[in-house]
């Protein structure tokens, strides 16, 4: 049984300033918990008791996981969703690293993506396309938000997020870069690229002039409709599905 301390500090874990302090944070959803457990980071689960019967085979696996059967109720005060899920995970977040070489492979850097879903939806998009890591500018919302955690639909266990200063990395980097924006070159004049930096920017702003100014080339999406602009997380998707496989 979870004790009043326990409880007090999985609920003090939706505030970004207990996840920092404690390097610790909760995933919610029956397939995410199912997928960070395949991942083999997770900590501890708290999970009603229907979702423990169903998931018998795969807790068979980790014996070492401590386990807690909890009613409806309390997974509920526990949650950070307005429907909460039947079960619930407590993992660390990884160390802090510094943005590593590309060695043949992109990376996706972000400036100031403010919105949990688009933050969450870049890491899954990244995911999907085998991008190992995400550099995110300071400003960036919180990649372990609650919010952000659930739109990753457990591609969090296998993107690398590092949060840096944009402009340095893009100076050290020694590769090229495509910066998203409204007007640049079409996306469909370049071949596939095997390495390189794809910049995303702020939903409403874009990139800064400061980092553009730092990029290789600035690339738009073809726009064929009458759509001011797109979301940052659907242009993402459109932007690596066209410059990594042509």
């Amino acid at each position: 049984m979870l004790s009043k301390a326990q409880i007090k500090y999985i609920q003090a874990l939706q505030h970004k300033k207990y996840r920092q302090k404690s390097r610790q944070f909760t995933a919610e959803g029956d397939k995410i918990v199912q997928e960070l457990l395949r991942d083999g980071r997770v900590l501890e689960v708290y999970a009603t008791a229907d979702w423990v019967e169903e998931q018998q085979v795969l807790l068979a696996q980790l014996p070492s996981l401590r386990l807690e059967v909890v009613e409806p109720p309390l997974l509920k005060q526990l949650s950070a969703l307005t429907t909460p899920n039947r079960a619930m995970a407590l993992l660390d977040i990884p160390p802090a690293a510094a943005p590593g070489p590309l060695n043949g492979t992109i990376a996706l850097a972000l400036e100031t993506i403010q919105d949990p879903g688009n933050m969450g939806t870049i890491i899954r998009i990244a995911d999907w396309f085998g991008i190992p890591q995400i550099i995110c500018s300071p400003d960036c919302v919180d990649a372990y938000n609650p919010k952000t955690i659930q739109a990753t639909m457990g591609s969090i266990a296998r993107v690398q997020i590092i949060e840096s200063d944009i402009i340095p990395f893009l100076q050290q980097a020694n590769v090229a870069s495509y910066a998203a924006t409204l007007h640049g070159r079409d996306i469909t004049e370049f071949d596939a690229i095997k390495e390189g930096i794809l910049l995303i920017g702020n939903e409403s702003r874009g990139l800064s002039d400061a980092v553009l100014e730092h990029c290789t080339y600035r690339i738009t999406i073809p726009r064929l409709g009458g759509a001011e602009s797109l979301n940052a997380a659907v242009a993402a998707g459109i932007i690596c599905g066209r410059m990594l496989l042509g």
